[in-house]
């Protein structure tokens, strides 16, 4: 079973990217003649050139995030592997794939600005401070929850916080390396990825390792504080280009071993139920399966990325589709392996969905003769590298939103500061639970960000279709459709969670929030459509 379905997904992914990447290759004259921002707007700071296999692993480990495995993993919990499977499927390649790819090539048709810039050449100015207010908001929860995570995972496991630490200094002797002495890639490639990826090896039986590397929580909290301050300020070539690469392969790595367990693990028995019913609780199918699966299908925190730090390092513009359409896609194969975990498992392990995955990845390394020790610590590597990119990307995307807010009237220092000192500040502050007791306000606002999420790749999927349409003068059925029941489900998902907040022990905090980022999306809407408008009547 798990064969047939992973195989399936393969020749799914591969047919759709060939089909439809190529129709919207065609749909935005996707020309290498035409120079990038990268080129144009070369600063050598956050505009720089990068070959497109260093700039999809970028990409693929900052969208990934904890997303393709938590979301996919709770929702086949849910309701069962099959509506988890086919969303990701289907998300991945007609919903999530076209947004990412679109968001990147209007931003690098917009200066490598962020959507925010599209929205206010072709909605206008108040679209675009909807836009950017909305955003910026969710972009400080993802950074105060992914440094949350990060840090309990570095305090768990001492292996992993060593070969975190290792790689981003190796980042940095990469980026030098190649960057300033013009060494090959492929050398370095062969160097390092070893190395790195030995180490987990390594850390699990070194004893000082133990010892040098054993924090506690809150202060591995204050230690990412700091690096993603550094990481969001310093030259992306120095660090943020190549230890991406880096930690891409431990993706690659991640998928590879789950690929061999999906395909040569006919020894393991699925026990989840293929379908447990469209309602789990009190939670509908729809619209929850499309908010709790995010990142596995569509996300709006991609839009945020490929239109934030991605779009200024496209070398090419046909490099976009791979960068673009193709990291989806793989994203959608992680979010399938992930569900093979949950299906061997049969449900949830304690420790919530990254152990599952993280022991359900150390089975199907045993295949390969691994110890499950360190499968299960490879495993949670992999996590552990999907957050940190997605950590220090996401601050990095608040710092370009804030300035973009303020017209670039407030330098990048100042609102790196900004973003992580809110970010800090959802961490610390402490709120009202559901069961009257105090817990951290990133906490109490968290069950909302699924929507949210979605919230922001309904509006980033409206405002490339305006784009399409308004400057490109092509169809953009294939953005508006995918846009109108995002739209449907996110709003339906936040009035569902404002009424259930409502109840028993009301959870003002996260009611408010939710009440400001419904009314922002409605103000966007109703610009977006009031441009449309206004070219409809042009042509009467």
């Amino acid at each position: 079973m798990l064969a047939m379905l992973f195989i399936f997904s393969l020749v799914f992914f591969a047919v759709v990217y060939r089909i439809h990447g190529r129709y919207m290759a065609r749909i935005y004259d996707l020309n290498d003649d035409n120079p990038t921002p990268a080129e144009t707007m070369y600063d050598g700071i956050d505009y720089c050139p990068a070959h497109p296999a260093v700039l999809l692993g970028h990409h693929f480990a900052s969208i990934a995030g904890a997303g393709p495995i938590v979301g996919p993993i709770t929702a086949a919990s849910m309701f069962g592997w099959l509506p988890a499977y086919l969303w990701c499927l289907l998300g991945s390649a007609f919903l999530g794939g076209p947004h990412d790819m679109g968001a990147l090539v209007s931003s690098m048709r917009h200066n490598g600005k962020s959507v925010g810039e599209v929205v206010d050449h072709w909605v206008g100015k108040r679209g675009k401070f909807f836009f950017l207010v909305f955003t910026i908001l969710t972009l400080i929860l993802v950074v105060a929850v992914f440094l949350q995570l990060s840090a309990n995972t570095f305090a768990a496991d001492t292996a992993v916080a060593f070969s975190s630490v290792l790689y981003i200094f190796m980042a940095v002797i990469f980026g030098v390396l190649v960057y300033k002495y013009n060494t090959p890639l492929w050398l370095m490639t062969l160097v390092m990825v070893p190395v790195v990826i030995g180490a987990c090896w390594y850390g699990n039986y070194a004893t000082w390792v133990a010892g040098v590397f054993t924090y506690s929580m809150p202060t591995w909290r204050w230690i990412l504080a700091v690096y993603i301050l550094l990481a969001s300020v310093l030259p992306v070539w120095l660090l943020l280009q190549p230890r991406d690469y880096l930690a891409s392969f431990f993706l690659y790595f991640a998928v590879i071993v789950g690929a061999i367990g999906m395909v040569f693990g006919g020894k393991f028995e699925v026990q989840l139920p293929a379908f447990k019913g469209f309602v789990a609780g009190d939670q509908y199918m729809w619209p929850m399966l499309f908010v709790i699966v995010a990142c596995g299908a569509i996300s709006g925190f991609h839009s945020l990325v490929g239109s934030g730090t991605t779009s200024k390092q496209l070398r090419r513009e046909t490099d976009s589709t791979l960068v673009g359409f193709g990291s989806m896609l793989l994203e959608g194969v992680v979010a399938v392996i992930a569900i093979g975990t949950i299906m061997i498992s049969g449900k949830i392990l304690e420790g919530g969905p990254v152990v599952t995955y993280a022991n359900g990845f150390g089975q199907f390394a045993g295949l390969l003769g691994i110890d499950p020790k360190i499968g299960a610590s490879l495993g949670g590597l992999a996590i552990n590298s999907f957050l940190l990119t997605s950590l220090d990307t996401a601050t990095r995307l608040t710092r370009y939103q804030i300035q973009e807010l303020t017209n670039m009237k407030v330098d990048k220092y100042t609102s790196t500061i900004v973003a992580i000192a809110a970010a800090m500040a959802l961490l610390l502050v402490k709120t009202v639970g559901p069961d009257g007791k105090a817990i951290p306000a990133w906490a109490a606002i968290w069950p909302m960000f699924g929507a949210a999420n979605q919230l922001v790749a309904a509006l980033a999927l409206l405002a490339v279709g305006v784009w399409v349409v308004k400057g490109l003068k092509k169809d953009n059925s294939f953005l508006m459709i995918p846009m109108w029941f995002m739209l449907a489900t996110t709003v339906a998902a936040l009035l569902f969670m404002i009424k259930e907040k409502l109840t028993g022990v009301p959870n003002y905090l996260l009611v408010s929030i939710s009440i400001i980022l419904l009314v922002l999306a409605i103000l966007m809407v109703r610009e977006s459509f009031r441009a449309l408008k206004v070219k409809d009547e042009s042509k009467a």
